[in-house]
């Protein structure tokens, strides 16, 4: 049996504000239960829900030192769909309304946890076999597991894996007041270690020290070498090259199942979304006030309303794409210009546009079950969800060639009736909008093969299932079986 241990800032259903608790709290359910224990460990937040603080029980506290002062570290766990959770509790750094108070207060939050998460296992009595990093708030554990914890026999041998889910958030601050926070020595703050650009930064630290590093889709991987993309560690990236791959997320197939999903108002399957799929159209037109039309091309919008997102382009094509027959549904939120643009246009185009900024999870699973296509432009996308989810529910995705989309939306060709979706190279308005107006073509002159391109993208699994057992692969190489 192989101990894994999961650390991160955020895991669903605890706590969650994008992806990255997604993943943490779904991919472990994955793993084969005979050959590995994973388990999760993550901070004890005064925002966690009632319903999970009330089942949580108490196992131990002690004190530890973080460089100048010794803090408090309470631990509590719980099971709970077969998974072991352990969480950390300290009341000045997780006491907070919000997850995260911004920076330098983050910094020293995840200092504390990092090295937390390594001073808890004697304690708790877990020996794991490989310690799952993920992103910037868990990027100390590999710099502190090889500083002070290496010496301790209990520690040996433990390896360490990073996994990136965005590259632009690094944890970073003044070297002098890291080196304070942190307790590490001025052998850390170097250009090959911590230092940055005269400062020091967390992820670097983990993506130097750790055994392994992933990120969350192939195309990500090879973009994160060069400058676009490489935020400034493209040169790291190239030199751990032979340790870095590309592992695409799932999405739960149980959540998001258009068969069962209690969120949506009618169910429907692979076989008969032709005549099912529909009503969910007419009953979401209804629910938002637009015109009521079962021939309309109904696009979905489900985004963080920022400029990574693409939305500087749709911005700039707003007009020319509400004079076409279509509709247009918006969720989320975001930057104040782009939650303003999509009002401004909802108020224009009250019958074609519905802007909706705020977050409902039910409202998401009734846009991926309801829009005929999915728009995702992204200027950069690690892995990006909601294709997977779009593709889940026959909801064709019209996405930019980057990242994750570029690995899991094959473009259609009309020659060879192949392909799952649209899609357009280049960050470019013009060619984003040829691309929605060639989407509408085929859905309004060619349905039968529009109606295949649905076929083939529902058929497609996007599951945690093949995502577990490449993880499952790199745990045994770092282990060495």
């Amino acid at each position: 049996m192989k101990n894994i241990l999961f650390a991160a800032s955020e895991c669903v259903p605890f706590i969650k504000t994008g992806g990255l608790a997604d993943v943490v709290g779904s991919l472990p359910k994955y793993f084969q239960k005979e050959y590995f224990d994973c388990r999760v460990v993550m901070p004890k937040y005064k925002a966690i829900p009632e319903k999970y603080t009330s089942q949580m029980q108490y196992i131990t506290n002690f004190y530890m030192d973080l460089n100048w002062r010794q803090q408090y570290v309470g631990v509590f766990k719980l099971e709970l769909d077969g998974i072991t959770y352990y969480f950390i509790d300290n009341e000045e750094h997780f006491s907070g309304d919000q997850i995260y108070g911004g920076m330098p207060w983050d910094l020293e939050k995840f200092a504390f946890f990092s090295k937390a998460v390594l001073s808890i296992l004697p304690v708790v009595n877990f020996h794991p076999d490989v310690i799952h990093c993920h992103d910037w708030q868990t990027g100390l554990i590999p710099v502190y597991l090889h500083e002070r914890f290496q010496g301790n026999d209990f520690f040996h041998n433990i390896k360490s894996v990073m996994t990136i889910h965005n590259l632009k958030f690094q944890g970073i601050w003044d070297k002098e007041s890291i080196k304070s926070i942190t307790g590490l020595s001025d052998y850390y703050f170097t250009p090959d270690k911590l230092e940055y650009n005269r400062d020091a930064n967390y992820l670097k630290g983990g993506l130097v020290y750790a055994d392994a590093i992933t990120t969350v889709s192939r195309t990500y991987a090879e973009e994160i070498k060069t400058p676009f993309y490489g935020e400034g560690l493209d040169g790291l990236m190239r030199a751990r090259a032979n340790d870095l791959r590309g592992i695409v997320n799932g999405i739960d197939y149980n959540e998001y199942n258009p068969e069962t999903d209690p969120c949506i108002a009618q169910h429907y399957n692979v076989k008969n979304f032709r005549k099912e799929k529909v009503k969910n159209k007419l009953a979401l037109q209804q629910e938002l006030g637009l015109e009521t039309d079962p021939k309309v091309m109904m696009i979905g919008i489900v985004s963080r309303l920022t400029d990574q997102k693409g939305l500087d382009l749709i911005a700039y094509m707003m007009d020319e794409m509400c004079q076409d027959s279509i509709q247009l549904v918006v969720l989320g939120t975001g930057e104040a210009k782009y939650e303003n643009m999509f009002r401004h246009f909802a108020w224009k185009y009250d019958k074609k546009v519905s802007a909706n900024i705020f977050y409902s999870n039910d409202l998401s699973h009734r846009i991926y079950a309801s829009c005929d296509a999915f728009l995702m432009p992204s200027l950069f996308e690690p892995c990006g969800l909601s294709q997977l989810m779009s593709l889940r529910y026959g909801t064709v995705p019209i996405v930019r060639e980057t990242g994750g989309l570029k690995d899991t939306v094959e473009p259609y060709n009309e020659y060879e009736n192949t392909g799952t979706g649209f899609s357009f190279a280049n960050y470019n308005a013009h060619e984003m909008l040829g691309t929605i107006r060639y989407a509408e073509r085929i859905y309004y002159d060619k349905r039968r093969d529009w109606n295949k391109i649905v076929d083939r993208g529902m058929e497609k699994d996007f599951s945690w299932h093949t995502a577990a057992m490449q993880y499952q692969e790199l745990y045994d190489w770092l282990i060495g079986y």
